[in-house]
């Protein structure tokens, strides 16, 4: 993992905060507010905010199901930025090798954060780098293209995972441990996921980054912004009716899990209408006001701070926190609950600082 101290010099604002936002509420979970905020919420009108924060056990979408595919969009998105910008100091073949290299580090990287839940040496391949390091290498394969061909290899790709699970159990394709994605689960590790999670999702979550690209090279592009928003809204809201036309029909449930091709469609729809809301509040109004950095400095290293977070962060700091809200609050007579929620909070505030801190400094963690 490189460090630079140089800040590219035009950004999207509006996508720096997209996936600040993202990495913010990664960090949160890692800080332990999504556990700690449902058990005080249970049983009380906040409940079902509380619940919003968790994935769906199966058939059906919570706000949290939503978070992986917007940091699959976001690198979509960045990716003719980033690139394009190392195209004009770099020859393609070294741009070749620095996509390869990312991605095994990616990879690398997901499997030692199985390892480190596990306390133990495992073969898990199931973590959201993981995923993304195949995304990486099918949206970049085909980035080149025109849009339209880059829009069909996407559509292949949800094609190609409705028949593989009905090829594989016509009668019940979707069901939780015995489906195609579970078959395969056997074959690469041996072992189906408890949580009903299936490492071949990048087939039809590799979307989500392809049509981040495609929206990347839409706002590089000489389009009026008018344009480019009307583009957007019109193909997110065609996404969310064609995923919930599959979903209500019965054709084919929105499943994240095993991200199904309706859930795939829906969540995609939703992660570019968030996208069209961002650009068109920040970067057509001009908005950029300070307190959006709050978020922005988040996404400034967004794979350091994730891997920091889920490691050393749930590991050391969830318990280091207790030492002051615990002796503070507990002195208080404020209720369990409650204090591990305040814990959270202060755990949550050290993750986002240290991001202020390497940002303030220009220190960016790169791979």
């Amino acid at each position: 993992m490189a460090v630079s101290n140089q800040k590219s010099s035009k950004r999207l604002f509006s996508l720096d905060v997209f996936r600040g936002l993202t990495m913010f509420l990664l960090i949160a979970e890692a800080a332990g507010f999504h556990h700690s905020f449902y058990d005080f919420a249970e049983n009380t009108f906040l409940e079902p905010v509380a619940l919003q924060l968790h994935h769906h056990p199966w058939h059906g979408l919570r706000f949290w199901d939503l978070i992986q595919p917007f940091f699959m969009f976001i690198v979509g998105v960045a990716m003719p930025f980033s690139l394009g910008k190392r195209l004009a100091t770099s020859s393609k073949s070294q741009v070749n090798k620095h996509i390869l290299k990312r991605c095994l580090l990616l990879f690398a990287f997901g499997v030692l954060l199985h390892c480190v839940y596990s306390h133990e040496l495992v073969w898990e391949l199931w973590n959201v780098l993981v995923q993304l390091a195949f995304t990486i290498l099918i949206a970049y394969a085909i980035m080149n293209l025109p849009h339209k061909y880059q829009l069909l290899i996407s559509l292949g790709l949800l094609v190609l995972t409705e028949v593989l699970y009905r090829m594989y159990d016509f009668q019940d394709p979707y069901n939780n441990g015995a489906s195609f994605g579970s078959y395969m689960d056997m074959l690469l590790m041996g072992k189906i996921n408890n949580g009903g999670w299936v490492t071949i999702n990048f087939i039809p979550t590799a979307a989500h980054t392809i049509w981040g690209v495609v929206c990347g090279q839409v706002l590089l592009s000489k389009r009026a912004e008018k344009e480019k928003l009307k583009m957007f809204v019109i193909s997110g809201f065609i996404l969310l009716l064609s995923g919930y036309l599959l979903d209500l029909t019965g054709i084919t449930p929105i499943v994240k899990r095993i991200a199904t091709t309706s859930f795939t469609l829906v969540s995609g729809g939703f992660t570019l209408l968030t996208l069209t809301f961002f650009y068109w509040y920040i970067d057509v109004r001009n908005n950029h006001k300070k307190w959006l950095q709050v978020f922005s400095v988040v996404g400034t290293n967004s794979i350091f701070i994730y891997l920091f977070s889920e490691t050393v962060g749930i590991q050391w700091f969830r318990g280091f926190g207790l030492i002051f809200t615990e002796g503070i609050f507990g002195w208080l007579n404020f209720s369990e609950d409650l204090i591990l929620v305040l814990n959270s909070l202060f755990v949550l505030f050290i993750f986002w600082y240290i991001t202020y801190f390497l940002d303030k400094h220009k220190i960016y963690f790169k791979i």
